[in-house]
């Protein structure tokens, strides 16, 4: 429990959260069972945040899964110590450890890739008809239910429905009437799914996702069409299908240890060599399954995993084959041990071994991943959330962008009731046509001049009204308006009337006719956040390296922004004299104040200098100008050797550096003759 991690340490967490919290429907495919079983433990459990409840709920969840896994193993082989290898090495990986004490579905749906393991052997092992009927109606249910959580084990649930079938085939117990019950059987796993329409139909949670009240809109949702059906995004490129597969075996050879997937192939081996061995089907089954996953998965699993995000949200699913190679795994080293058994004749030193082996290999997975896993001073996204909303003023709209700020904002404000005079609303939400339907009477005190946001207004072909953001900014401009994180880019009707200026991570809506004050622009947002985390200390395909990076990215957004100014706009020498100068000093200021920091700082700060000295002020020394540019240019291609422009910065800091030496020697020069 020490290793809980609280409250929204990842994007899709907070939404999880606050639909059980407000009973809505979360995102596709709406989640049912575990929004029920969340919705249940908050309102059971009278201890700790509503994160943290949730979270303790996913621990069990995640300690039945292992617990299901040996159970597996040792009905099997009857080895304890292959059992215990197969539930230790699989839950004290890092990906299941991480995942089993956060609010998220993995270790839901790590349990009934269990149970649904558990219940095939106990259906093999069934000694008379009546009882494999039994089992097989269980698993039915069982089946169903498992798809009201995680839709990729339905590529599990079609390989064990269509071996248990054909076992009951070729026993003559599969008759028409048998096979209608456990049709219905698993038609009645699938009701949680009643609970969509129902919530959508109430209509009283203050954040929900879709529209139910509808066939279509109902199938919509359990489809994931918004996502893209049986695919982890809608228009990404992702790796191919090589790649994926060569990152998952490097991946389990990572997390599980080489030990187990060697293991696994032991167990092939053997089942491969004793044909007529007791349960091998059983064997043949669980390999088929992790195949026919990885194979599948590989195929549309289309995210780019060369990058460390992408990369991270693509691991989770990695998962679920994990769950069956630790199965495997266990297996293997039972047959290891049986072999060396018929060898030596029950040699007392093979158990022992055994269990050793055991014992080593779950050791050094807890071992290699507590100090990992150990989230329970892990406040990163919350805290980074806390500064958003802290800073925002009375009765603000945020107009809410991407998962981070969305999610770990919407948590803090409905379940932690944070800041009840804001208005959040969400930009990609608005251009849905389920949300203003659904959401707007929730959003008390905010006009909508339509009911569905679209850069062009007008009225579509089904007869929605629709509004651009120039038009929602106009008819609310009693309220100051923000963008976290930046604005739509379909929709550039803003900038008609209104300028963005920065404010921390967010930007102000601010009319054009305001006329922009430096000064008071940078002592306003200096010190608008309090963030004292380290830059570069967290996993970059983690959501607390993305919060860590807007935070430390926000320091340095006013400068940037007063530089960018001076840059391209129409004003006077002196004024954009004023404005490099400000920006100059802000950047030295940030720069000297932080000595690790991003890297792009170094290039920033060093135009900077450079734009001062064309300016020939006489208040800085062009010395100590020149020597600032060089170094930080330096600095810059060391760290950011992907940039496509290194080439040329370096070749722009060494005619700078001739300059600088030149410099130098004629100030010496001068110090001479004046002597």
């Amino acid at each position: 429990m020490s290793a809980m991690k609280l409250p929204t340490d990842f994007a899709p967490i907070g939404e999880l959260i606050t639909a059980a919290y407000e009973l809505g429907v979360a995102h596709p495919p709406g989640y049912p069972l575990f929004t029920l079983l969340a919705k249940l433990v908050i309102g059971l459990f009278p201890f700790g945040s509503i994160a943290y409840r949730v979270n303790l709920l996913c621990g069990l969840l995640g300690a039945a899964a292992a617990s299901l896994l040996y159970y597996t193993v040792f009905r099997l082989s009857g080895s304890y110590a292959g059992g215990i290898l197969a539930a230790g090495v699989f839950s004290f990986s890092r990906l299941t450890w991480q995942w089993s004490i956060t609010a998220e579905v993995f270790s839901l749906n790590n349990l009934f890739v269990g149970l649904l393991m558990a219940l095939t052997v106990h259906f093999e092992e069934a000694a008379t008809a009546k009882e494999r009927s039994k089992i097989s109606k269980v698993g039915a249910f069982c089946c169903g239910l498992s798809l009201c959580n995680q839709h990729t084990i339905v590529l599990y649930v079609l390989c064990i429905v269509l071996w248990v079938l054909l076992q009951l085939f070729k026993g003559k117990e599969l008759s028409f009437g048998h096979l209608l019950k456990l049709g219905l059987c698993f038609l009645a796993g699938l009701l949680p799914y009643l609970y969509l329409p129902a919530s959508s139909y109430l209509h009283r949670a203050r954040w929900t996702w879709g529209d139910q009240t509808t066939f279509q809109g109902f199938l919509t949702h359990f489809l994931r069409e918004e996502y893209g059906t049986f695919s982890l995004a809608k228009s990404e490129a992702g790796s191919s299908m090589r790649e994926m597969l060569l990152s998952q075996v490097t991946h389990m050879k990572t997390e599980l240890s080489f030990t187990v997937p060697a293991l696994a192939i032991v167990a092939w081996l053997r089942t491969a060599m004793q044909a007529k061995q007791e349960k091998s089907s059983m064997i043949w089954l669980f390999t088929g399954m992790l195949c026919i996953y990885s194979l599948f998965f590989a195929w549309r699993a289309n995210l780019d995993i060369t990058k460390p995000l992408f990369m991270g949200v693509v691991e989770r699913f990695w998962m679920q084959s994990n769950a069956v190679a630790a199965v495997l795994a266990g297996l293997g080293l039972a047959s290891l041990v049986s072999v060396g058994n018929t060898v030596l004749e029950n040699s007392r030193v093979l158990q022992c071994v055994e269990w050793l082996s055991a014992a080593a290999l779950v050791t050094s997975q807890i071992y290699a991943n507590y100090s990992i896993c150990d989230q329970s001073r892990n406040y990163v996204v919350d805290k980074f959330a806390r500064n958003l909303l802290s800073s925002m003023p009375p009765d603000a709209i945020i107009l809410l962008r991407g998962d981070l700020p969305g999610n770990s904002l919407r948590y803090l404000h409905y379940c932690e009731g944070m800041r009840p005079d804001v208005t959040l609303v969400d930009q990609e939400m608005m251009t849905y046509e389920w949300y203003l339907p659904k959401m707007a009477k929730h959003l008390p005190g905010i006009s909508f001049p339509g009911r569905r946001w679209n850069p062009v207004e007008g009225i579509l072909p089904d007869g929605t009204l629709t509004f651009n953001l120039h038009h929602f900014l106009k008819v609310n401009k009693h309220k100051e308006a923000f963008a976290c994180i930046g604005l739509n880019e379909g929709d550039s009707t803003w900038r008609k009337s209104y300028s963005l200026w920065p404010w921390g991570s967010c930007d102000k809506l601010v009319s054009s006719v305001t006329v922009f004050n430096p000064g008071e622009w940078i002592h306003l947002t200096r010190s608008i956040y309090n963030w004292t985390e380290d830059y570069g200390r967290f996993d970059p395909s983690s959501w607390e390296a993305v919060a860590n990076e807007e935070m430390w990215q926000a320091r340095m957004k006013t400068a940037f922004f007063i530089f960018d100014l001076a840059e391209t706009a129409s004003v006077s020498a002196d004024i954009k004299s004023q404005l490099y100068t400000f920006a100059y000093n802000s950047y030295k200021e940030i720069i000297n104040s932080h000595k690790n920091h991003p890297v792009n700082w170094h290039k920033n700060y060093a135009i900077a200098c450079e734009r001062m000295l064309r300016l020939h002020k006489v208040d800085v020394d062009p010395e100590v100008l020149l020597s600032e540019t060089v170094k930080h240019f330096l600095l810059y291609t060391e760290k950011a050797e992907d940039d496509p422009q290194r080439a040329d910065i370096l070749q722009a800091a060494k005619h700078l550096k001739k300059e600088l030496q030149g410099l130098r020697k004629m100030n010496k020069d001068r110090k001479r003759l004046a002597v």
